[in-house]
């Protein structure tokens, strides 16, 4: 991963306090992983970083679009994006994922890369459901439909009700 070298942040240099760092995504940055869900796109990412004695913390916040494929057309279309993430590294003896926002780092790290971390950032962004634009307020209109008849027919199922099955209800009062 030379490449990616750029999204290298030197933490054996870093002096504790506040530090923020700037990096910009192209169609170069996916190209260095094997997924097709996202090939292409444009995207800003500022990072703030805070670093004490045992902590860091990241805040990130990225900005920009990505090329996808509508799953019913199969046309390509621009999807904004538009994520603040935090992360959290405590420094410790060995490398350790304590959940998806904190994990372990060893104290003697030179570098952290953040290039995976963002890709990762990115590809939970993007919806399960790639509709192009122009079908998404189709799809709205259908799931208000399907509301909207659904509740009639629960409204009839109380209007229909038998009359031995009401009385019996009222012997429970």
């Amino acid at each position: 991963m030379k490449g990616l070298k750029q999204f290298d942040i030197h933490l054996f240099k870093l002096p504790v306090g506040t530090h923020d760092y700037q990096f910009n995504i192209t169609d170069e940055f996916f190209e260095w992983f094997e997924n097709e869900m996202i090939e292409q796109g444009s995207l800003e990412i500022i990072v703030s970083l805070s670093k004490s004695e045992t902590m860091i913390e990241m805040d990130f916040d990225i900005k920009g679009t990505v090329l996808l494929e509508c799953d019913r057309s199969l046309d390509h279309f621009d999807f904004p994006i538009h994520a603040q993430k935090t992360m959290r590294y405590r420094l410790g003896d060995e490398h350790q994922e304590l959940s998806d926002e904190f994990m372990v780092i060893p104290r003697d790290s030179q570098t952290l890369n953040l290039a995976s971390l963002l890709f990762e950032f990115i590809g939970l962004e993007v919806p399960m459901k790639k509709l192009h634009p122009r079908f998404r307020e189709e799809e709205d209109s259908n799931e208000a439909f399907i509301y909207t008849s659904n509740r009639e027919v629960e409204d009839n199922k109380e209007e229909r009700i038998d009359p031995r099955w009401a009385a019996l209800k009222n012997l429970k009062k």
